[in-house]
């Protein structure tokens, strides 16, 4: 019979057998990757067969885990957390102590073999997820950049295995309302599609002291998917996925922790102290659609696959940048991103001794950046401190004994906001070819086999920026004649000068990487299906780019040398024709003369990323398959090590820069148990010892900047410890009655310690959440009721600090709801 229709075969049993197998299947850990239609066009064998550390998370794991969202896995995968910082604009995930906050992800991600290239798109919604797949450390040699860390690959439900259509509709406390309609159809042997779509709201956890305790982080948003799958023949598929997600929140409801030194705590934001005080609303909304098209030929020995993916996104985010109730300086950033993606591969087929892959791949991005930073009230007086030293506030002249002159400059900045403009062009280029060859019953030994991989991962980065301002100002000098301390005379020398000065930064730079991603593994299989032990050695990287953030911090450099020489210039061209002129040269002595504007290149370039990770691990299927256990040991040696921080200078632009070496030490457990029929216990264990072993840099103290050395510090935002224990019961109902079974879920979710700096001054201890489910099953329905954190847990999701004040992002207070799900 043809291949594709023994496929379609196959799951009209399953389907039509549901019931039936769901109660034999009971006893043993089911493996997910079986029921899938559309395999991975790069792996040769089942993610478990392979020699690298997996979990696997089916539709009932995320149902039982209220997996909504890429934030909901931290903790559930061993080693791996997601920081919440308050809004979908950027997901920052670390796994194995490798991560970043800002700028280019270091794990991958992938929507059904479709590679998401920019963070902005990682957080939409899981309503029509089938399944996630979670790969830990460097997956560079078949998968490329920014997945040093590991991979999440996200697979869609298939309308060859799922048929008719799929309802859901909840509510929750907190004013949280969701529903989706989704419909599966197969409409003959050669062609099913599904088409739905769902809409979520959330009335928000968090209120803003300074906006009359509004809630400030209520969110809605909307979408759809459609997939359609096309067998032409018997040798042909075409997979076509196109989705859309418009979401629109409030955001950053970061809590006010005082001031890092407290003795420098000003009185009068000390009233806000434990309280969300943002003087002005901040806000996100995206605009997210994604394509992708997977055409797959099935040759007598060989797959060959084609797989196009187009990414538009374009969001808008506006935040109060200081964050409190002063009226500082706020941000708008603008995105508008199209990325297209191609990749063939070519990998063999069958279980022979020799199993290879080989492709190419590359992606362009066109991604614009319109980014103005504007100074307010508040911030002006700052920045009038700042430029306080742009002339001397006093200059005393000794004329003869007892006689003496004063000469009294002064400035005055303009009244009202300061705009910096900032518009950025980064589209960025990359191509790479690769391989990886497996060879098995090595030397003769049956189930031993060695993996060799290589890829060559070239890329070419660019920034056309324009980025400026202009500032009004007023300069004036007057003499004061002074005879034993007492003024004589006043000496007009320079009326009150209206002036502006103008600084722009207006370029282009461009930067082009080469990168060998090499891969070796050692493998040894079980007989029976028993499972596998494996030792791995493989390469990662994760992109350079440009911190155009800090352009805001240049421009207030640049300004200040700028102010320097035009407010020097005016001043010495008035002097001339006043009574002053004799002491010109006295007084340019006396004015501070201006420095080199910074370069644009040097201050806002950050270099790659780049670890090898070494491994041993091992996947275990024991008691007849009741048991599956997956352990892992690692160690990571980093290189030039990305680190997000604000800028040194004034503290108010963010960057990314280099910490030079960073180690990563740790271990990895997971079991899966079906005790009895109707119970089943898994739980899963992370450590993780990642330190700096070489990060000496500039840092502010106390107002200065000063060389520090971060030397075995522990590196921010990587938990030592990540735990999950949870089990599922079963209390079957006989037939006829109203009910066909009751299931319970429970399970607890636990992270920490996570230092939250470089210093390693503040950290959240270890903590967990406990979270279940209840729910009634009768056919093809189900009414479940859930609660998350049941026991209020108060902990802290992110902590950063800004301008020498600390803030604080918590974790979602108690909740719970109901949600009802049919299909019909």
């Amino acid at each position: 019979m043809k291949q594709y229709k023994i496929i379609t075969l196959i799951l009209m049993l399953l389907t039509a057998g549901n019931a039936l197998a769901e109660d034999l299947d009971t006893l043993k850990v089911v493996d997910v990757e079986e029921i899938l239609v559309i395999a991975a066009p790069k792996e040769n064998r089942k993610l478990r067969e392979l020699p690298t550390a997996v979990t696997l998370l089916s539709q009932e794991d995320m149902q039982a885990a209220r997996v909504g969202s890429i934030k909901n896995l931290t903790g559930l995968v061993p080693n791996m957390f997601i920081p919440d910082y308050g809004s979908r604009l950027t997901s920052a995930v670390y796994i194995r102590g490798i991560g970043s906050r800002i700028n280019t992800p270091s794990i991958g991600l992938y929507v059904d073999n479709i590679p998401y290239i920019d963070k902005s798109a990682f957080d939409f919604d899981y309503s029509d997820i089938e399944r996630i797949d979670v790969l830990r450390g460097p997956q560079g040699t078949l998968y490329g950049r920014n997945a040093m860390g590991g991979l999440i690959k996200i697979h869609t439900k298939s309308p060859f295995s799922y048929q008719g259509t799929d309802f859901r509709m909840g509510a929750g406390t907190h004013n949280t309302y969701n529903t989706s309609l989704t419909h599966y159809h197969r409409v003959s042997e050669r062609f099913a599609f599904s088409t739905g779509g769902f809409y979520d709201y959330e009335g928000g956890f968090f209120r803003n002291a300074a906006l009359n305790n509004k809630k400030i982080d209520k969110g809605q948003s909307a979408g759809g998917r459609f997939r359609g799958i096309y067998l032409p023949s018997e040798n042909w598929k075409a997979d076509l996925n196109i989705s859309y997600e418009y979401s629109d929140q409030g955001g950053y409801p970061y809590y006010y922790t005082g001031s890092v030194n407290p003795a420098a705590q000003s009185e009068d934001m000390k009233s806000y102290i434990g309280t969300i005080s943002n003087n002005r609303e901040s806000s996100y909304y995206r605009n997210l659609l994604n394509t992708g098209l997977n055409l797959e030929y099935q040759a007598q020995r060989f797959t060959l696959s084609a797989v196009t993916g187009y990414q538009f996104l374009k969001d808008r985010m506006f935040i109060d940048q200081d964050f409190t109730a002063k009226d500082i300086y706020t941000l708008e950033q603008k995105q508008r991103i199209h990325t297209l993606s191609e990749e063939i591969v070519m990998k063999s087929k069958g279980n022979g001794r020799w199993q290879w892959a080989t492709g190419v791949f590359g992606f362009y991005q066109w991604l614009k950046t319109d980014a103005p930073v504007t100074f307010r009230e508040d911030g002006m007086n700052m920045l009038g401190q700042m430029l306080g030293s742009v002339i001397p506030s006093k200059i005393e002249v000794t004329m003869m004994p007892g006689m003496g002159l004063n000469i009294l400059p002064s400035l005055q900045l303009g009244s009202g906001n300061l705009l910096i403009n900032g518009n950025f062009d980064t589209p960025l280029l990359n191509g790479a070819l690769f391989h990886q060859s497996t060879f098995r019953d090595l030397f003769g030994l049956t189930g031993l086999s060695f993996t060799a991989g290589l890829r060559l991962d070239y890329e070419k980065m660019k920034m056309n920026y324009d980025s400026g301002t202009a500032m009004d100002y007023t300069v004036g000098i007057k003499g004061e004649m002074v005879r034993g301390g007492q003024v004589i005379k006043e000496i007009p020398m320079m009326p009150e000068t209206a002036l502006t000065v103008q600084s722009r930064y207006r370029g282009s730079i461009d930067k082009d990487y080469l990168q060998l991603l090499p891969k070796f593994a050692l493998q040894y299989d079980f007989k029976d299906n028993l499972g596998n032990v494996y030792a791995t050695v493989s390469k990662g990287y994760r992109s350079g780019g440009y911190n155009i953030q800090m352009f805001s911090d240049l421009l207030q450099s640049s300004l200040q040398n700028d102010m320097k020489r035009q407010t020097k210039e005016e001043v010495l061209k008035a002097i001339e024709n006043s009574p002053g002129a004799s002491y010109k040269d006295f007084i340019s002595e006396k004015f501070p003369d201006a420095g080199e504007n910074p370069d644009a290149r040097s201050a806002t370039e950050y270099k790659p990323e780049q670890t090898w990770n070494y491994e041993i691990g091992a996947h275990l299927n024991l008691f007849n398959n009741r048991l599956r256990t997956d352990a892992a040991l690692f160690w990571l040696e980093t290189r030039d090590q990305q680190i997000s921080r604000f800028a040194g200078a004034s503290g108010l632009g963010r960057e990314t820069v280099n910490a030079g070496k960073s180690r990563s030490l740790g271990a990895e457990l997971a079991l899966a148990a079906a005790i009895t029929t109707d119970f089943t216990l898994n739980t899963s264990y992370g450590y993780t010892y990642a330190t700096f072993k070489d990060y000496v840099t500039n840092a502010r103290v106390n107002g200065r900047l000063q060389e520090i050395s971060y030397n075995g510090h522990y590196v921010p935002f990587v938990p030592k410890h990540t735990l999950t224990v949870g089990g599922q019961y079963i209390f079957r109902i006989n037939p006829g009655y109203w009910l066909d079974r009751i299931q319970l879920n429970a399970g607890y979710t636990g992270a920490g310690r996570v230092y939250w700096t470089e210093e390693n001054t503040v950290s959240q201890s270890f903590y967990g959440t406990l979270n279940g489910r209840v729910s009634l099953q009768k056919g093809r329905g189900q009414i479940d009721f859930w609660v998350r954190n049941a026991l209020d847990k108060d902990y802290a999701a992110f902590y950063f600090e800004s301008m020498g004040n600390g803030f604080m992002q918590k974790g979602r207070p108690i909740q719970a709801g109901i949600e009802l799900r049919c299909r019909f």
